[in-house]
């Protein structure tokens, strides 16, 4: 084995670790793989950075602006009125209609855009089928992640395969080329989930706890002793708080000491700073309690004290929201939008830390106080997703109409190979900013530039790979392991291994690994390389069997659910999925 394929092994196997431990972010990860390649010299200087530039790279952002451009037009939000419109009826069948529309506008944005979409949506069909929300939640996640192989612009893994596919001198996917498989893979997913999966999901509250604006969550916040309050001096065990107030202390903050779990013995001081989980309601009748006021972060005047229940609202941390990995200081809402933060609520995590000084995750639950305003401006910078109603906004349907018009011609044109994908989805992204449909600031925010990053540095990888005859290395290898057993034997194990991968890791990262071996491994066999790019495609956006997707994370905390849960009802759907994989992959591309 030469040496620069014992680097880029080694290169490949620590980027797997890291995406795998998450101690760093996706992007950062991928920025010290490119990094490794040029310092090892296996990737020369001025091919490192080809990727950035790549039509992968314009097909990627320009689809995350034409979608921005649907949801801020307000084309999402007329779906689900004439969905909540008919909501009436048994609830299966009303969660079946809901996946079915989920999956429909996943087949175009990304899973996870679907997800955050559709949660407010979820609830309200929970709410007035009287059904336990963790029967909904886990199932829009699931239906918008079975549609990743509906077209090629489903998932951005889809166009990274493409791209590879690209890098080998291979015809790139065409638009509805995976359709075959991906339609047959959504109609058995719900066919699973009406018939089986839907009965796996437990019931994780009961429909009479469900309230209007998920009241009963448990949160964490701060109250503050005031001087001139009756339980100064006092001993826990003489204030009983948790009976005056109904609420857990968690912690007592005194200036930079904090004592967690505080004991009946120890003294209440003026000025002390209590750190408690309670509900909603019971954050609200804090201020009826004498001697005790919400904490300067979260305080308000007198006059919002009085109209404080009508100006609350739960909203649950989106992916790509400026909000990940900074504590509340750090993000200065209350300047900012002019919103405070009340409390926090993450699923299955006693947090014990000051308030401000929380780091924030993706799917930690914020309880924000302001005016529909500043919550709407809040929304709309994509920082968070509101689960409980806001003022209906004004939609300008001309401009609606504009943004369906140009996302239908682009893919209009794209597949019927009137131009290529990424000049029609240039052409597209020019069209949204001629007419206003969005602006080119409104539509930056939106772009995920951490997995811009990822796919820049990855697709590098993949011509580090190419390019040193380490993807070649490693697929005689693999050749001579199997020797000659049947290649739905190898296409399987490739299916597998990207699965597999995909749990811990991004998909993008996931297939960008595999897809370098797999392609190799064929051409060496004188198989078709497209079925197996296919194949990886399918694989790695098989994200069923643990809640790491950000679809599923999303709805972990307000489901209530438990990694187990995702197990029990995923396991089973991966294995439909690879069955309808193996047996139309080869039938649609003969190996």
């Amino acid at each position: 084995m030469e040496f620069h394929h014992l680097y880029l092994i080694a290169v490949v196997i620590g980027a797997v670790v890291l995406f795998s431990l998450e101690i760093f972010s996706v992007d950062t990860i991928a920025l010290v793989v490119l990094l490794s390649l040029i310092a090892g010299g296996v990737l020369p200087l001025d091919e490192a950075f080809l990727g950035f530039g790549s039509e992968t790279i314009i097909i990627i952002v320009g689809l995350l602006i034409l979608t921005a451009s649907l949801v801020r037009n307000g084309v999402i939000e007329l779906i689900n009125a004439r969905l909540l419109a008919n909501v009436r009826g048994d609830s299966t069948r009303l969660t079946l209609l809901l996946m079915a529309v989920v999956s429909a506008i996943s087949s175009f944005i990304s899973n996870t855009a679907a997800t955050a979409l559709f949660i407010p949506v979820a609830s309200s069909v929970a709410r007035r089928t009287n059904t336990s929300l963790s029967k909904v939640l886990m199932p829009v996640a699931y239906a918008a992640i079975l549609a990743s192989s509906v077209s090629l612009i489903a998932s951005s893994t889809n166009v990274v395969v493409s791209g590879f596919m690209l890098q080998y001198d291979l015809p790139a996917l065409g638009v509805f080329e995976l359709t075959p498989v991906g339609l047959p893979i959504v109609l058995i997913g719900l066919v699973y989930m009406g018939f089986l999966g839907i009965r796996l999901i437990p019931q994780r509250e009961t429909p009479h706890r469900l309230s209007d604006e998920f009241g009963l969550r448990s949160y964490l916040t701060e109250i503050v002793v005031l001087p001139d309050s009756p339980l100064v001096g006092k001993t826990f065990r003489e204030a009983n708080i948790g009976a005056l107030l109904d609420i857990n202390v968690v912690a007592l903050l005194r200036g930079d000491q904090q004592i967690t779990n505080p004991d009946a013995y120890q003294t209440i001081h003026a000025n002390d700073v209590l750190l408690v989980e309670a509900t909603r309601d019971q954050i609200l009748n804090i201020k009826e309690v004498t001697g005790f006021e919400l904490a300067p972060q979260a305080a308000f005047s007198n006059h919002d004290l009085d109209q404080l229940e009508k100006r609350l609202y739960e909203a649950i941390i989106l992916p790509r929201s400026y909000l990940i990995g900074r504590t509340l200081r750090g993000a200065n809402l209350r300047r900012r939008f002019g919103v405070n933060v009340l409390a926090i609520h993450r699923q299955e995590e006693t947090l014990t830390q000051k308030l401000s000084h929380i780091v924030l995750r993706l799917g930690d639950v914020l309880l924000v106080q302001g005016d529909a305003d500043a919550i709407a401006a809040l929304e709309n910078n994509f920082f968070l997703r509101i689960l409980n109603p806001v003022e209906e906004r004004q939609i300008d349907t001309r401009r609606t109409r504009l943004s369906v018009l140009i996302f239908a011609g682009v893919l209009l044109a794209a597949a019927l190979g009137i131009v290529p994908l990424a000049v029609a989805i240039l052409t597209g992204t020019i069209l949204v900013f001629l007419t206003r449909c969005i602006t080119p600031e409104e539509a930056y925010r939106e772009v995920e530039w951490k997995i811009v990053i990822l796919i820049g540095s990855m697709l590098a990888l993949g011509v580090a790979m190419e390019r040193s005859g380490t993807a070649a290395f490693l697929a005689r290898q693999l050749v001579r392991w199997v020797g000659d057993a049947n290649p739905l034997w190898l296409l399987s194990g490739f299916f597998f291994l990207s699965m597999i991968l995909t749990q811990p890791m991004s998909n993008q990262a996931a297939a960008a690994v595999v897809l370098p071996l797999a392609i190799q491994t064929a051409l060496q066999l004188d198989l078709n390389p497209r079925p197996f790019a296919v194949m990886i495609a399918v694989g790695a956006s098989t994200s069923f069997i643990t809640p790491l997707e950000p679809a599923c994370l999303m709805v972990y905390g307000l489901g209530h659910y438990r990694f187990f849960d995702f197990v029990k009802v995923g396991f089973l759907l991966t294995l439909f999925i690879f069955a309808i994989a193996i047996l139309l992959v080869p039938l649609i591309w003969p190996l």
